[in-house]
């Protein structure tokens, strides 16, 4: 599903329902360290991105390591690599992704349903909700609010990496293309409200990406390519 989001110089592997679980996949001593006291969901959802950050590691050639979680949590990849990684209930993935080939990746996979009660308004623009009414409104098979906090989700995910600081769901503009037909992968584009990081000498302001929604998932995918 993310891996239609994303360009093919990007090694995606996805797991869905019980493989989602995690139920098999051998942690390395590292790992089994940082979880040895987590609650059984979040040992699941560890196993099983570790998992297809293995098998993509593959597909790039590149020998499966411990992925330990850095600052924030974010995965800290193998010298020369890019990645990230996504679960939600009954589905997982990863995308890796050459230094050289890519600056930043950002991805995210949601429930396709309503936002709970409240959390819309917790994360999105005054801006943001108008456009996610009309598009209700043209488009109502689509659950709007769930892709936006998808979109911000990715945008985080593609953001960290380049400046290791926090960016607030409001620090982001997030417009979304509803796409060319049901089914078809549409666009969005968020537009930074803090200075962005700079790249190679190229301040970036902007982050375009790609969603997709089907199959009981709302997905989102960012990456950056280089100046």
């Amino acid at each position: 599903m993310i891996e239609e989001l994303l360009p093919g110089s990007v090694a995606v592997v996805e797991a869905h329902g019980r493989d989602a679980l995690g139920d098999g996949v051998p942690l390395y001593p590292e790992e089994e360290a940082v979880v040895a006291r987590a609650v059984e969901k979040r040992r699941r959802e560890f196993r099983a991105a570790r998992g297809c950050a293995r098998q993509a590691m593959e597909k790039l050639g590149v020998a499966p390591r411990p992925i330990l979680p850095g600052e924030r949590g974010a995965p800290g990849w193998p010298d020369g690599l890019i990645g990230s990684i996504t679960h939600c209930e009954g589905y997982c993935a990863a995308a890796l992704a050459h230094i050289g080939d890519l600056v930043s990746l950002g991805i995210d996979a949601e429930p396709h349903a309503r936002l709970p009660e409240g959390v819309l308004e917790a994360v999105a623009l005054p801006t943001e909700q108008t456009r996610l009414r009309a598009l209700a409104h043209s488009h109502p098979s689509v659950h709007w609010d769930r892709l936006l906090f998808s979109a911000k989700e990715s945008v985080y995910k593609a953001w960290f990496p380049l400046t290791g600081k926090w960016l607030d769901f409001q620090q982001a503009d997030i417009e979304i293309d509803p796409g060319p037909a049901p089914g078809v992968p549409g666009r969005f584009r968020a537009r930074l409200l803090v200075p962005g990081p700079v790249i190679d000498g190229h301040p970036m302001e902007i982050f375009d990406g790609r969603w997709t929604a089907g199959r009981g998932l709302a997905a989102t995918a960012i990456a950056v390519p280089r100046p």
